[in-house]
């Protein structure tokens, strides 16, 4: 039984254990979130790049397509890849009114 656990890679163990749930597991669950939300983007829901910009969906985006068309300001419309965007805003979320920007 002592030479069981001289091997130093049944110390490893634990720690690459405690590295899996708390680091990896949240990360993917937390991309899948993100990948439904991105999967059912719709008209008018707003979006964040990974550039920091804020933009509303102008057309709804079929789930094979690559691309989508956003609008960042009055009748500035701006074409992103999908793969760029970090997060999904839908319509029925309240604004957070602290922001005045």
């Amino acid at each position: 039984m002592q030479d069981l656990f001289a091997n130093p890679l049944y110390l490893l163990l634990p720690f690459g254990l405690i590295f899996y749930f708390l680091v990896m597991r949240p990360q993917q669950q937390q991309q899948a979130q993100l990948r439904g939300a991105l999967d059912n983007l719709r008209r008018g829901d707003m979006v964040v790049t990974s550039g920091g910009i804020l933009g509303k969906v102008v057309k709804a985006p079929a789930k094979e397509d690559t691309e989508i068309t956003l609008e960042i300001a009055d009748d500035v419309q701006v074409k992103v890849v999908k793969d760029t965007l970090v997060g999904v805003r839908t319509k029925t979320q309240p604004v957070d009114k602290s922001d005045k920007g």
